[in-house]
């Protein structure tokens, strides 16, 4: 007897007075299927058939099972993260440029190793990922002339044979013999599914020929859509308020800088989940989520992090909310998760559920996002009325 959904799948095969039969039955479709061979002689080969009929049956209907869960599976849900934060790689002064390349292939291949175990989704590396320290200018120079792909190519053979996205930040050469501080984002083919350009290189950068990016791409994932940002970007509003306007569910931070409560801003403000990778192990490379509270975080013992995060999530006010969030939590219980960061006025929510999605629950009580809670209060203001002369 085989469970199917809600189809439970009866095979027997018995003799009867030298009459062999072979049946199948299956409950909660609504229909019966029965397959019998009422010869007697040579009746084993007929029931062979038969049963190659009801195997047929039997993977048809798991089929349509499969296909009716497929059909109802959420679009967001949950996504695991790593974030490694290491400090650059140390090589001698003297080290020819391709074996720093290997180097560094090597560095990363061990650190990659410490989170594949865990079957992430993402793996997010700080800014500048390949650029060792102990060498001159003029000797990364070098090596970055003899680097060109091979460490991008290296993170794209991870990502294909563990099926997972990857950041690679790192410093891109262009035809025109500029520069570009990037971080490119790497699908779980080892294509690349996205690059983003940092928007506020620092002074110094710049007049390296390092130019500045004037795009910011939201880049379409299989688990969500992802925002990217580098280092000094952070103290930018402009490229947050356009992210704001985006809407990414996940901004990923590559960085040599940490921000402090600029990232719980950023996270809060753009109403996503954010996660940082931020070189060396005494500046913490963390995960938040939408209200900026770390979910997870390196320590002084470990350089990376891992933590799974649910992006099917909204952040709605407590003003006029109050009975509909009892009345949602009633009805779902712990398929719904509501967190309080206390003092905020503002919670998050977040659907567990196999098949039924935040918007969907949000629908059903009739709650009011945050966003539009704010623009109504905005609009009640500027009512005849309302303002002071």
């Amino acid at each position: 007897m085989v469970r199917l959904g809600n189809a439970i799948v009866s095979i027997c095969r018995f003799n009867t007075g030298g009459q062999l039969v072979v049946c199948c039955l299956i409950c909660g479709f609504g229909q019966n299927v029965y397959a019998q061979d009422t010869a007697t002689g040579n009746s084993e080969a007929k029931a062979v058939y038969a049963a190659s009929q009801t195997a047929d049956r039997v993977s048809s209907v798991k089929s349509d099972v499969a296909e009716s869960q497929s059909a109802r599976q959420k679009k967001k849900g949950f996504v695991t993260i790593a974030t490694i934060g290491a400090s650059p790689l140390t090589v001698s002064a003297d080290t020819e440029p391709q074996r720093v390349v290997e180097h560094v292939i090597s560095y990363w291949r061990g650190l990659f190793a410490r989170v594949l175990p865990d079957r992430p989704d993402l793996i997010v590396v700080p800014e500048a990922c390949d650029r060792p320290r102990g060498l001159s200018s003029e000797k990364t120079n070098e090596y970055y002339s003899v680097r060109k792909d091979q460490v991008r190519d290296f993170f794209a053979q991870v990502a294909r044979e563990n099926r997972c996205y990857i950041v690679y930040s790192a410093k891109r050469a262009m035809g025109d013999g500029t520069w570009r501080n990037s971080s490119v984002l790497i699908d779980r083919k080892g294509n690349v599914a996205g690059i983003y350009n940092k928007n506020h290189p620092t002074i110094g950068e710049i007049d390296q020929r390092i130019l500045c990016g004037k795009d910011a791409p939201v880049i379409e994932c299989d688990f969500g859509r992802v925002a990217m940002a580098i280092c000094f970007d952070l103290n930018f509003d402009k490229l947050r308020l356009k992210y704001v306007k985006a809407k990414p569910d996940l901004i990923v931070f590559s960085s040599m800088y940490h921000g402090g409560l600029m990232q719980q801003y950023w996270a809060y403000s753009c109403r996503c989940h954010f996660v940082g990778a931020i070189a060396g192990r005494d500046k913490p490379s963390q995960i938040r989520n939408p209200l900026g509270n770390v979910i997870a975080s390196n320590t002084n013992y470990f350089d990376f992090a891992v933590a799974t995060v649910n992006l099917d999530c909204e952040l709605v006010h407590l003003d006029g909310n109050w009975n509909r969030l009892r009345a949602m939590k009633a009805k779902y219980g712990a398929k719904v998760k509501i967190t309080d960061p206390g003092l905020l006025g503002s919670v998050l929510i977040a659907s567990e559920h196999e098949t039924i999605d935040i918007d969907t629950m949000i629908e059903e009580f009739e709650l009011e996002r945050l966003d539009d809670y704010m623009a109504r209060s905005l609009a009640h203001r500027l009512k005849p009325g309302n303002m002071e002369p």
